[in-house]
């Protein structure tokens, strides 16, 4: 990890190189992307079995992409019983957190005037799973969860399978619990573009949510527009903020957390003691070579790897808002005061005992956050993903006629006679 001593620059620079890792392994791929997005748009189911073919190695067609009951009650039979009991308790968990964002239709009367927001659930939602060689049923959860809560009528799911057309069971499990109303055994950018457009298969959907590699993240980007999407995520990010109380040994182990997702994921201490950066940095010296993804985690801290020390507070406090992480870790003195200073970040975990991972996998906040200081203006995955708002405005004769003049002046002045006729018409 690199040293630097923190100065009015530094969160810039920061910032500046995390947002490159994206648009570095984005560019020579993006052509590749489109290339399959168009195919699928076009040919639909048969470009969709060939791609899966092409790079899955599993022979797909419409009468076995759908995942069927039998597999599921398979898949659950397979699932220990320990693992179904936690993923049940975290479900319960996710559920209760996100049932606290629901918004409710509003309105307000006037003498004559009527005004209010209705909410409504997007009516299909498409999530996306990654598969191959690592599962994640804590991201079935997480996706699936605030698109029920909200409402949606039907949530589909797309997620690879291997060669023998076979999906993790663990994936499936934590899919019917959540309550996905069908799955499908596909995966890459061609399983988005088939949620983005349809095939004869796999329905379109109104939003694509959920994580994904560099592929499935241009395909989201491609599809952008004809659907809905959560967003363009980019590698994982921690960053930990602490002072001379912090327990070096859990710092370290937090940040390693992260780091071990990919080779660009960015690892980064932020402290007032540089004795305790000295320590962290020991920490993670003897933890790494115990570590079974230690290869990545080298790379990622060498290329994205930082421990800055700041003269002060202040200095650490506008060093975090500049770089915007996804997580932050606030393990100081007074955590509930010095997270008021924060004003970007994806999820802040307070105190020594809030690693990471408690979020990704059981706390009940959503792990789908904002990455390459997106955090500046975008949020944490949530119900309010999943629903519409339409305005409803209704005026009467008598409430019309006290304002109408104002509006055609309105009009007038943006030169839009028929919007200005449009008013007057009913006052002739």
């Amino acid at each position: 990890m690199k040293t630097i001593y923190v100065d009015d620059s530094t969160g810039k620079q920061i910032a500046g190189d995390l947002k490159k890792r994206k648009s570095a392994s984005y560019d020579e791929r993006e052509a590749t992307v489109k290339a399959i997005v168009e195919n699928v748009k076009e040919h639909r189911d048969s470009a969709l079995f060939s791609y899966t073919e092409k790079f899955d190695g599993a022979t797909l067609s419409a009468s076995n992409i759908q995942v069927t009951d039998e597999e599921i009650k398979e898949a659950y039979s397979e699932v220990s019983p320990e693992l179904l009991s936690v993923i049940r308790k975290a479900l319960v968990r996710i559920r209760s957190f996100h049932e606290k964002q629901v918004q409710q239709s509003w309105f307000t009367t006037e003498e004559g005037i009527f005004l209010g927001q209705r909410v409504i659930p997007m009516e299909r939602a498409g999530v996306y799973v990654p598969g191959g060689k690592a599962v994640y049923p804590s991201s079935v959860l997480m996706n699936i969860v605030p698109a029920k809560v909200a409402g949606v009528s039907d949530i589909i799911m797309c997620t690879p399978c291997n060669k023998e057309g076979k999906v993790a069971a663990s994936t499936l499990v934590a899919a019917a619990e959540a309550g996905a109303d069908r799955i499908f055994k596909v995966g890459g950018a061609q399983a988005i573009a088939a949620m983005a457009f349809g095939t004869e298969s796999v329905p379109k959907v109104d939003k694509i949510v959920g994580p994904g590699n560099v592929f499935v993240a241009l395909a989201k980007k491609a599809v952008f527009g004809s659907v809905s999407i959560d967003s363009v995520a980019g590698p994982s990010e921690i960053m930990v903020l602490c002072d001379e109380t912090a327990n070096p040994r859990y710092v370290a182990a937090d940040l390693l957390s992260q780091a071990e997702h990919d080779e660009m994921a960015s690892a980064i201490l932020v402290t007032t003691s540089e004795e305790v950066a000295e320590k962290v940095q020991k920490e993670i010296d003897a933890f790494v070579p115990a570590l079974e993804r230690k290869a990545i985690i080298e790379k990622s801290l060498e290329d994205f790897g930082y421990i800055l020390i700041a003269k002060d507070k202040q200095a650490a406090f506008d060093c975090v808002n500049e770089i915007a992480s996804e997580h932050l870790e606030i393990v100081t003195k007074d955590p509930f005061s010095d997270m008021t200073y924060i004003r970007n970040a994806g999820a802040i975990f307070l105190g020594q005992y809030s690693s990471e991972p408690l979020g990704d996998y059981f706390a009940g906040p959503n792990h789908v956050l904002p990455t390459g200081g997106t955090a500046r203006f975008f949020s944490a995955l949530s119900v309010d993903d999943f629903v519409k708002k339409s305005s409803l405005i209704s005026y009467s004769r008598e409430a019309l006629e006290e304002i109408h003049t104002d509006i055609e002046s309105f009009a007038t002045c943006e030169q839009l006679t028929a919007h200005r006729n449009s008013i007057a018409v009913r006052f002739e």
